[in-house]
């Protein structure tokens, strides 16, 4: 889908604040309200805009920790790869995980309250993933960024 200076704007106010009423939205992209209405539904239908999420704070909600796991597979098949990525889904802790090139095969981003609870997480979940080689946790001491897709390049 061709996106126009309005569909850049419109996507740039929502990743900013999704709440954001159609009457403001439509201010400030600069059109009325019927023609913004009809812009979003034609990026949601095209699947440009998937959805609308809020952000949680982690802490506030006992997930403090945040750690990067680098996981090597044992074989890369299709089937070991579908597999893998089948199993991480089933575990809640595991916020995003993405196949890779590089040294390792996947790099998988985990929330969890503290040391103990990763501890835990690895003992009960994640090393009984069938496949997996090796591993390398790290977590993160600060976020210095968290940003929206830039749309304008």
């Amino acid at each position: 889908m061709k996106l126009d200076k309005f569909d850049i704007a419109i996507l740039e106010a929502l990743q900013q604040d999704a709440r954001i009423s159609l009457q403001a939205l439509s201010e400030r992209v600069g059109l009325t309200s019927s023609p913004c209405w009809t812009r979003i539904k034609r990026m949601e239908e095209a699947g440009v805009i998937e959805g609308y999420s809020v952000r949680v704070n982690a802490a506030q909600i006992g997930l403090a920790d945040t750690v990067i796991v680098q996981v090597t597979l044992n074989d890369h098949s299709d089937a070991a790869l579908f597999e893998f990525g089948q199993a991480l889904e089933q575990i809640p802790e595991v916020l995003e995980a993405f196949l890779v090139s590089g040294d390792y095969d996947y790099y998988v981003r985990i929330a969890v309250a503290d040391t103990r609870d990763y501890e835990r997480l690895l003992r009960e979940r994640l090393y009984k993933i069938p496949g997996i080689r090796h591993s390398k946790s790290s977590f993160v001491l600060r976020q210095l960024k968290q940003s929206q897709l830039p749309l304008r390049r």
